[in-house]
């Protein structure tokens, strides 16, 4: 990959070279292309990779950090998509000798039919699909990339090295316990029969759910290299991205829904919003499937970031900084302008907590969002020297930006914060969705005994009340 970076590097000095006796038009288009080139360069190398380079390449597939001119974006994200269901070429011999190994049994003793070309490849593995002899069932089976277990711990060990770089940007960040908690998320993935129980707890909160679905486990086939569940038929995230409008804002109404909910009302989600890791069935409800990269958190965990989102829709700067001050978030307090703090947070946060309205994700906000938020190009990079963010909380906003991300792919046009105040403050559901959804938790019990944390909590925040019209 550095062999590859560097020969990109100068080729692109190259072609601006070059481009000093062109047009302005001529020079860009010339540049465009020549990054163009780059992505299919890197799809080439990161698609033959397995583990963490391939994680990043996938991650790359659905975030635009602005790298190419606006005219050329969609072909360059569509050489990136590439990496969805990229498969890296391993002999099936091998494969077949990781589910043998770990089933005890023969492919043709488990499954009446088993097809030996992968449906999809994760970041460490493989997916088949098949049918299981003794009931019938149409199942999918994802495989351990033979080694990769030794490869990715290896590679975890150069962890801290690599996050003690982002020292530059935030001083005051605890190297070691962010890398502990990378570890220990990362780590998680290797072992499937961890990522079985993870599936099996979300399949029960959701089963019978009006517009989402999680596949069931296979219990009894799913071991520490090999996890089979139900197979689901549906409509993958390219063709997503051409239905017509109103479709596009009712899926990104669910995907939201979903991964958000999941964390604000169930204390567990999917640290890896993916595209390639939901689809459409026939039927309009969504199915999500990769449990692996996976996170629980404590109900104070949930509290704290309520209250502080509660704080940012009230505008109410100084309990904002009383709130991230007391629970650690700001090493040196003083060193922190609340109005400052207040702005940066919401920078980051706007498009679900303070724009009553409706707001359409696009690629260039999700951009100016991240860079906003997470950026040394950011407006508020002087702040972040001073602040840190606790280990338990790193996974949750993770997914909030790549599910931002995800959205932005989509560009629905939804009222994301009307929906965000369900659990923010326990308000009724204003669409369709909401009140159906609302229906489901009232006849299932599905939320226990868990409140809608609205209102006031014990960490602070801003009563529940209506918005001011």
């Amino acid at each position: 990959m550095g062999k590859l970076a560097a020969g990109e590097a100068v080729k692109q000095l190259g072609t601006r070279a070059a481009n000093v006796a062109r047009s302005e038009q001529a020079a860009e288009e010339a540049l465009a292309r020549r990054q163009i080139e780059t992505a299919k360069q890197i799809v080439a190398a990161l698609g033959s990779m397995k583990g963490a380079a391939m994680k990043f390449g996938q991650l790359l597939s659905f975030i635009d950090v602005g790298l190419v001119p606006a005219e050329y974006r969609d072909e360059f994200q569509a050489e990136l998509a590439k990496l969805r269901d990229a498969a890296p070429t391993v002999p099936f011999r091998q494969m077949r000798r990781v589910i043998e190994d770990e089933l005890g049994e023969s492919i043709s003793e488990v499954f009446s039919e088993f097809d030996p070309e992968p449906i999809a490849a994760a970041s460490i593995g493989q997916v088949y699909r098949g049918t299981l002899r003794d009931d019938g069932r149409e199942v999918a089976i994802k495989v351990q990339y033979p080694g990769v277990a030794a490869a990715v711990r290896a590679d975890l060990q150069n962890l801290e090295m690599v996050i003690r770089m982002m020292r530059g940007m935030t001083p005051k960040l605890d190297v070691s316990a962010i890398a502990a908690e990378v570890k220990a998320r990362i780590g998680e993935e290797l072992d499937y029969e961890l990522e079985a129980s993870n599936q099996r707890g979300l399949a029960r909160i959701f089963d019978g759910h009006p517009f989402i679905v999680v596949p069931a486990v296979v219990t009894d086939l799913s071991r520490e290299r090999v996890l089979v569940t139900e197979y689901v038929h549906g409509v993958g995230f390219e063709e997503l991205r051409r239905y017509p409008q109103a479709e596009r804002d009712r899926l990104g109404e669910i995907i939201f829904r979903f991964f958000l909910g999941c964390m604000y009302r169930h204390r567990q989600f999917s640290g890896d919003p993916h595209p390639g890791n939901f689809m459409l069935l026939a039927d309009g409800r969504m199915a999500f499937i990769d449990f692996g990269l996976f996170k629980s958190v404590q109900r104070s965990v949930v509290e704290l970031e309520l209250a502080a989102q509660r704080f940012v829709v009230a505008g109410d700067a100084a309990g904002l900084h009383e709130l991230l001050a007391k629970n650690g978030f700001l090493p040196e307090p003083d060193r922190v302008n609340p109005e400052h703090l207040l702005s940066f947070i919401e920078d980051s946060i706007w498009w679900y907590t303070t724009a009553d309205r409706v707001v359409e994700l696009t690629p260039e906000l999700a951009t100016e969002v991240m860079i906003e938020s997470a950026d040394p190009r950011s407006s508020h990079f002087r702040e972040m020297r001073h602040q840190t963010i606790l280990p338990e909380h790193l996974f949750g906003r993770r997914m909030e930006v790549l599910t931002m991300a995800m959205l932005a792919q989509l560009r629905p046009r939804v009222n994301w914060h009307r929906i965000a105040r369900e659990w923010m403050y326990g308000d009724d559901p204003v669409t369709e969705l909401g009140r159906q959804e609302a229906e489901f938790y009232a006849r299932t019990g599905a939320l226990g005994g868990s409140p809608l944390l609205g209102g006031a909590g014990a960490l602070g925040g801003t009563p529940a009340a209506p918005l001011a019209t």
